[in-house]
């Protein structure tokens, strides 16, 4: 069942390892058919070097297991909601990549600074609200997606605009046409919140104080000057 699309999901999933994206297993990528009503997602906590295209399981949007012999990802509930709230979108990475996980832990959105973040997302990265401890007991990978979703909806976000966003405290989603644009995407997001980073580590310049005369004569004159002491004879 949807050998092709597993093929796809298998090939995105093996880039996020190859991009620096994940350490030990902690990402997923997932890819939709929207004609099937059904989505192809990593299998939960499985070491990249193992997977196979076979290892792909396959969910209904409803998020009930179809097809697969492995556990879904521990985030497929996530992936599925974000499915039926965005439409538009094919496929979904979810990873902890450094730079992007900086910013969702300090709880902050990563701010159009230059023309590399502008090619790919409008605006800022947005970062989401703190799950509610009721979400978090009740069903905390469905909360997620819900809180993802409600953050674009209230703040009129294009998810097509912004396939990006940091869930405060956790880590980043990306999203695209399909899986590999999903991977591609979590791609420049890493490297827009590595940038932006040291963007703000600079120090800001203050303005300085000339030398003064007195030392700025000195220092010339003495190399220079009819005295001069500087060096050898």
């Amino acid at each position: 069942m949807l050998e092709s699309l597993k093929k796809a999901v298998y090939e995105a999933n093996m880039l996020l390892p190859a991009h620096h994206l994940v350490t030990f297993t902690w990402g997923n990528v997932s890819g939709v058919d929207r004609e099937a009503g059904l989505f192809v997602i990593k299998p939960s906590g499985v070491p990249y070097e193992s997977l196979t295209p076979d290892d792909m399981v396959v969910m209904d949007l409803h998020g009930r297991k179809v097809e697969g012999k492995l556990n879904p990802s521990s985030d497929t509930a996530t992936h599925w909601e974000l499915y039926n709230r965005f439409p538009a979108i094919g496929g979904i990475v979810h990873t902890h990549s450094r730079w992007a996980t900086i910013w969702a832990q300090a709880g902050r959105e990563i701010p159009p600074y230059g023309t590399t973040h502008a090619d790919y997302i409008y605006g800022a990265v947005p970062i989401t609200r703190s799950l509610t401890e009721d979400e978090v007991t009740r069903a905390y990978e469905l909360e997620t997606g819900k809180v993802i979703a409600a953050h674009f909806e209230d703040h009129k976000l294009n998810p097509i605009a912004v396939p990006c966003v940091l869930v405060r405290n956790h880590g980043p989603f990306t999203w695209g046409k399909d899986a590999m644009d999903a991977v591609h995407n979590a791609v420049v997001l890493e490297e827009v919140a590595m940038m932006a980073w040291h963007t703000e580590a600079l120090p800001v310049l203050q303005p300085r104080e000339d030398m003064p005369d007195y030392l700025k004569e000195k220092h010339y004159q003495r190399k220079h000057g009819p005295n001069a002491y500087y060096g050898q004879k």
